[in-house]
């Protein structure tokens, strides 16, 4: 168990749905930490200290020692802090849950992103595959509460992108990917995520989200 005595930083970008990662497993745990907004058109000394190789965010410091890429930051954070655990103990469920996010990050959001970013020329054949995706994630999520059984867990966090970035990116987008109709168990989980009063928290207002994504489009 980490003592208290300790010092934590989370170097991020607040649209960033991966700096919003780290921010809420830090949240689910209750470890305080110092949040640091990075200008990625300017980069921070720190940035390029503490990330020389990929010098993007979101990077955890943790005592001094520099740890960059989300969903590896949210296993220390899990290893680190033993409290409200975010992978299973069962190591065939906990790499099953790795798999996932990986998938999440390798397949699924690379998708949603490109339908909703995509112009009329390639429209239609990446909203295809953006709707193919949700439902691989819909079929792994089952009947379940959570990717993570009754509480949220490390693919719930992997998906807070899907759960939160989506329902903006789509309306911008006038897409219209993840609904209840199309999707009603992932629709649910997305309701039951947003919701959590750890997470409703910890994310990021709506409207500025909305602001700062319809900025981008029209650029």
């Amino acid at each position: 168990m980490a003592s208290n005595h300790e010092e934590v930083i989370l170097l991020g970008k607040w649209a960033s749905p991966f700096s919003n990662r780290v921010d809420l497993a830090l949240k689910l745990k209750g470890v305080p930490y110092k949040y640091s907004e990075e200008d990625l058109a300017n980069k921070s000394a720190d940035l390029l200290r503490y990330n020389p190789v990929h010098k993007k965010v979101p990077v955890l410091v943790h005592n001094g020692n520099p740890l960059p890429e989300s969903l590896i930051i949210v296993e220390y954070i899990d290893e680190t802090w033993k409290n409200n655990p975010l992978l299973p103990r069962d190591p065939y469920e906990r790499a099953l849950a790795r798999f996932w996010s990986k998938t999440l990050d390798d397949k699924i959001l690379p998708a949603i992103w490109n339908a909703c970013w995509s112009d009329e020329n390639g429209r239609e054949k990446a909203v295809e595959e953006a709707l193919e995706a949700l439902k691989i994630l819909q079929e792994a999520l089952k009947d379940k509460k959570f990717f993570g059984g009754e509480s949220i867990g490390l693919v719930d966090i992997a998906a807070n992108f899907i759960g939160y970035w989506v329902a903006i990116l789509q309306e911008i987008a006038g897409l219209e990917l993840l609904t209840i109709e199309k999707f009603p168990k992932l629709y649910k989980w997305s309701q039951e995520f947003i919701n959590h009063p750890v997470i409703k928290e910890g994310l990021p207002p709506r409207d500025e989200l909305f602001a700062f994504f319809q900025a981008s489009a029209k650029k």
